[in-house]
């Protein structure tokens, strides 16, 4: 089982939405309702047929937006910029993490299907956003998501990550084994949802339901 000391890691890959921050804060169910919201103005549903093309849309896609831009001919800025829109008081600041990552050896980056500015608000509201040397979000991946493979091969290129020596973090499992099969050590937040634990296997290295307890223990 690839581990973060042995494979002396040098670039940590986070995602973000359910990873840096507890999914007990309920921030994405705000993104979720964004999301129905902008449905039911662009398509003219009401909010139960708007939920489940929502569902829909993200297992075959990989992200509900991929799916209104190839069947609905949705702009992706359009969509990004209102359904990140949210408000993040319930997002506490994280001190802990904070003093984790900073003590915690390596490069740290974002790889996101979400928006840069969304990552960036929420790495701040954290008061974790001096940590991270880049963000590579579902713009500079050409709006293809994770788990597609295509954006993590970009990804490794534009932030120059060696994947034999990177370690990837996620709550959703499925999006864990291109970064595997890259040759890179995986680490699973689990958010409590049945769609974060689907598509498991040998892929999944480490689980962890304590971040900041996980890289203490295994960055050193």
């Amino acid at each position: 089982m690839p581990d973060p000391r042995r494979n002396k890691t040098e670039t940590w890959v986070f995602d973000l939405d359910n990873t840096l921050y507890p999914a007990s804060c309920r921030l994405f169910d705000q993104i979720e309702a964004q999301m129905r919201s902008f449905i039911r103005a662009h398509l003219s549903m009401d909010d139960e047929a708007a939920s489940a093309l929502k569902r829909d849309l993200f297992r075959r896609h990989g992200t509900t937006m991929k799916g209104l831009m190839e069947e609905h001919g949705v702009d992706p800025h359009q969509f990004l910029h209102f359904v990140h829109e949210i408000d993040l008081s319930p997002l506490d600041a994280a001190p802990r993490l904070d003093a984790v990552l900073a003590a915690l050896p390596g490069r740290k980056v974002i790889f996101t299907n979400g928006s840069r500015r969304h990552a960036e608000r929420v790495l701040a509201r954290l008061g974790i956003d001096g940590h991270f040397d880049g963000i590579f979000d579902i713009v500079a991946a050409g709006f293809t998501p994770k788990p597609e493979p295509a954006p993590y091969r970009t990804m490794i290129e534009a932030l120059r990550v060696d994947p034999a020596r990177a370690t990837m973090v996620e709550d959703m499992a499925r999006n864990l084994k291109p970064a595997a099969d890259l040759g890179m050590a995986t680490v699973w937040v689990p958010n409590g949802n049945d769609w974060g634990a689907e598509g498991g296997g040998d892929h999944v290295h480490h689980v962890t339901d304590d971040l900041a307890a996980f890289l203490a223990a295994h960055g050193g």
